[in-house]
């Protein structure tokens, strides 16, 4: 009977005993202050630079919101006064010049979803038309929507502000609403995205099965354009929010103000001589303005996100 000893049991092969090696590590420890981590201290610097960088007059606003008038002049900028009175100067701002603000803020919102929305449906249907169909002249239509892109909104407000003044429409909310429903950008934006994102694999299966281009393009291209659609609306909605040129040289009656044209007029009548000075109002107004375009981010976020994925997973 043999018995079993300590021995290592030697391989068919080499003859010599079997040891178990630990794996090497494939990827060689970094040595501390390589180049590669002072590369990433410097970006973690400038990250940290353009954090502060767009932060700052956030909190300027947000900070000065909560002082009174004189308190603007007597504190440091970026530090809270003795006086509390952040939900004064709101109740201050809705209610000042017979509800101005209010009546500014639903003149902007108008714009917004008419005019911003109506760009986006018109950016997608003519993007996807171009990215899809095969017309003669495709490539001049190309060549003027980059041409139109490169050339700045405030080099055509004095011809649009003439061209509309023969035809009667300065001084209306059609002078601000028509030139916003066009987004050279946001079309360009949809036609190079649907070039790729909807395949015309799936376009001719549904041609094959019978539908008709416009179902085709509601039940399948528009959920694969989701993401580029979101994002040519939150550039029109910002665009649109802050629109400021084109209003101050259209529109003569504070009736149809926006809130940038109508905050502007608060504070020249602060400037003016024996205007009353409403600083503090002008600050507050400012920061609830930019309250609704952070929260629209916010929101459409997440469908932007989950867009990034429509059509990739089977059904």
């Amino acid at each position: 009977m043999s018995t079993l000893t300590g021995s290592p049991v030697a391989t068919p092969d080499s003859g010599t005993p079997s040891r178990r090696r630990a794996p090497k590590d494939p990827s060689p420890r970094r040595r501390a202050g390589s180049p590669r981590d002072r590369k990433s201290t410097l970006l973690t610097v400038l990250m940290a630079v353009m954090l502060v960088y767009s932060v700052l007059p956030l909190a300027w606003l947000l900070i000065n919101s909560t002082k009174t008038q004189e308190a603007l002049f007597d504190s440091f900028g970026l530090w809270f006064a003795g006086d509390f009175v952040f939900f004064q100067n709101i109740a201050d701002v809705f209610t000042y010049g017979d509800g101005e603000f209010v009546r500014w803020l639903g003149n902007t919102v108008l714009y917004v979803v008419v005019g911003a929305g109506g760009a986006t449906l018109l950016a997608t249907l003519a993007g996807y038309g171009l990215a899809k169909f095969d017309f003669p002249g495709k490539k001049a239509v190309f060549a003027v929507v980059l041409g139109a892109v490169a050339i700045p909104g405030t080099a055509l407000a004095v011809p649009t502000f003439l061209m509309f003044s023969q035809m009667g429409l300065t001084n209306t909310p059609w002078a601000i609403i028509l030139p916003s429903l066009i987004s050279p950008f946001g079309l360009y934006l949809i036609w190079t995205y649907a070039v790729d994102s909807v395949p015309d694999e799936i376009l001719e299966a549904a041609r094959m099965d019978g539908a008709s281009e416009l179902r085709s393009f509601f039940t399948i291209s528009l959920r694969l354009l989701s993401p580029g659609l979101i994002t040519v609306l939150l550039f029109t909605m910002v665009a649109t929010w802050n629109n400021y040129f084109l209003p101050l040289i259209m529109l003569s009656d504070s009736t149809w103000y926006p809130l940038t044209v109508g905050l502007n007029q608060w504070n020249a009548q602060s400037t003016t001589v024996g205007g009353e000075p409403i600083y503090n109002l002008v600050i507050t107004g400012s920061f609830l303005t930019i309250i609704p375009i952070v929260v629209a981010f916010l929101f459409l976020q997440k469908y932007w996100q989950s867009g990034l994925t429509a059509g990739g997973v089977k059904a």
